[in-house]
């Protein structure tokens, strides 16, 4: 099988039921697009990583079909099928007694690769992931904190450059500072390597930070609902959904919707050069309390009021409506100003905007069972 032209996955009413007939996932359909990163989330017994582990046929579904790259799944041979998907798991199972290198190298070695290009496909993925070769390479995984496991998990995960990843709760077990380094170090990665990643969570932050769709699961399998973060946060299709993300989902909706540009208001500025009588008629032409000083560095803030320019809250274009709240309640001034990536100011988000913004509803939900 040979996925890597477009390693899309689809669930088509993929069912596993157990020999004592307990019912782990039913009919479940959902498509994950090449190179996105989706999300099942759900309470324990959901089904969440019995559907995860049917992609690779560590569990054979009981009914449905499992395409990946428009290839039926459980007609490939399971061995090779494994070998090229990644598969990444909480407790990492790295071999106590092989070096690091060693580990990240055991399917390059299983599938024939020669002496020279597997140490050397290790050691580039260990760059890749943040671990210095010459540092980590010969030590032995009790050498390392669970951090770095995780990391030489993923490392190893991706060694044959397979197409499709599979994360199994990966950064579950580790403390939460290490925990959000590894998901903004993931997100650099995936930047880079843009995998077709399925990730099992019980974290709806972490599902929030990760996906670009989440599938919501309740027991006995059932899809509640699949969307992008935003919609999913914005308009939960069922009320077990909306109980399941939380009354707190305004909140975290923040740090999914962008600063909307058209919602920028152009404010008034004067050059840092400006003499002060002219800046007063600028206050008075623009009946403004507050004018916007630019052309000398960071822009600042001026007060009708005390004449005292203080530093204005700043962030760039794309930026989400947490960062932008964020800035504003660290400083003084009427909003925060937004600029492009060369710098310039683009406009204000006033404080009614960014109010506004943070009450915006998402995209149409996607319907609980929809394959799209």
């Amino acid at each position: 099988m040979d996925a890597t032209a477009d390693p899309m996955i689809r669930l088509d009413r993929v069912t596993k039921r157990y020999d004592d007939g307990t019912m782990a996932v039913e009919e479940l359909s959902l498509d994950v697009p090449s190179g996105a990163i989706a999300v099942l989330v759900g309470p324990s017994g959901c089904g969440k990583t019995t559907t995860m582990r049917m992609i690779n046929r560590l569990v054979e579904p009981t009914s449905g079909r499992i395409l990946l790259g428009g290839e039926d799944v459980t007609r490939a041979d399971a061995v090779r099928l494994r070998r090229s998907i990644g598969y990444v798991i909480q407790q990492v199972g790295l071999f106590p007694h092989q070096t690091v290198q060693d580990n990240v190298a055991t399917v390059p070695r299983l599938l024939g690769w020669d002496r020279r290009r597997t140490r050397e496909r290790a050691r580039e993925l260990l760059e890749l992931v943040g671990l210095d070769p010459a540092v980590h390479a010969r030590r032995y995984p009790h050498q390392l904190s669970g951090g770095q496991r995780q990391r030489v998990g993923v490392a190893r995960a991706l060694a044959a450059d397979p197409p499709v990843l599979l994360m199994d709760e990966p950064f579950g077990a580790v403390d939460p500072v290490a925990r959000d380094r590894l998901q903004a170090e993931f997100l650099r990665l995936q930047e880079q390597v843009r995998k077709t990643v399925v990730f099992v969570t019980h974290d709806v932050d972490e599902a929030i930070r990760l996906g670009d769709r989440i599938a919501v699961m309740r027991e006995g399998g059932h899809l509640e609902q699949y969307a992008d973060p935003a919609t999913l946060l914005s308009a939960p299709a069922t009320p077990f959904v909306g109980e399941f993300v939380g009354a707190e989902r305004t909140l975290r909706r923040l740090a999914v919707l962008e600063v909307d540009p058209a919602a920028l208001v152009p404010w008034p500025t004067v050059e840092a050069t400006t003499r002060p009588d002219e800046v007063r008629a600028a206050f008075d032409h623009a009946e403004a309390d507050w004018l916007l000083v630019v052309g000398d560095g960071e822009p600042r803030w001026l007060d009708r009021s005390t004449d005292a320019p203080v530093s204005a809250p700043v962030v760039t274009a794309g930026a989400s409506l947490e960062e932008a709240l964020a800035a504003y309640l660290a400083q003084d001034g009427p909003g925060v100003v937004v600029r492009d990536g060369a710098g310039d100011v683009l406009g204000v988000l006033t404080a009614g905007r960014l109010l506004a913004g943070a009450r915006r509803r998402g995209q149409a939900a996607v319907p609980a069972g929809d394959a799209g």
